[in-house]
């Protein structure tokens, strides 16, 4: 693993930021695979933006790699979230369909539907078991894996997993609830 996930307690943001940086870009590459095909932003545009409002802040320094992966990954939810707000505002062509000339193929805005959705519904989770919320941002945002997660949140992997079966669980029945 990259030395970020090494466990370094305190330390220089722009250290922490520069350490994490092709980690990031790989994981924002993984999360952006499965958005629609017609998804206009990148991965590294995801990750240029998020490393730009980490730096930003103030306060640049992590308490240690959880603070920083939480950090990461709000910054990332945030950013695909205004994203998808911003392709469905009407005065951005909400509703219309993308048309890509080359290939003659539709590509729907459900996705975006579903991102704010999901968002919603996790900050009312958030509200509820802000804990778990952060292992919901650092799988479904980030793309970490419950080891990783654990490592990151210094947990159990057992913890991990049954804090993202409670979650999913929650999740899903609120999203269910708000469709119908």
């Amino acid at each position: 693993m990259s030395e970020a996930r090494s466990g370094s307690a305190n330390g220089d943001a722009e250290q922490l930021l520069a350490a994490v940086y092709k980690e990031l870009r790989q994981l924002a590459a993984s999360k952006m695979a499965n958005e629609a095909a017609g998804h206009t932003l990148q991965p590294t545009a995801l990750v240029h933006e998020a490393w730009l409002r980490l730096t930003r802040q103030e306060d640049k320094q992590f308490e240690n790699r959880a603070h920083f992966f939480a950090a990461a990954a709000e910054a990332m939810r945030r950013i695909l979230i205004e994203h998808a707000r911003r392709r469905k505002a009407l005065r951005h062509g909400a509703g219309q369909v993308r048309v890509d000339l080359n290939e003659a193929k539709t590509c729907a805005t459900k996705d975006e539907d579903q991102l704010l959705l999901v968002n919603d519904v996790l900050d009312r989770f958030a509200a509820l078991f802000p804990v778990e919320a952060e292992v919901v941002k650092l799988r479904y945002f980030v793309g970490l894996t419950h080891g990783e997660i654990a490592a990151t949140l210094n947990m159990s992997v057992r913890t991990v997993k049954n804090y993202w079966a409670h979650a999913r669980a929650w999740l899903y029945q609120e999203i269910t609830a708000r469709q119908n």
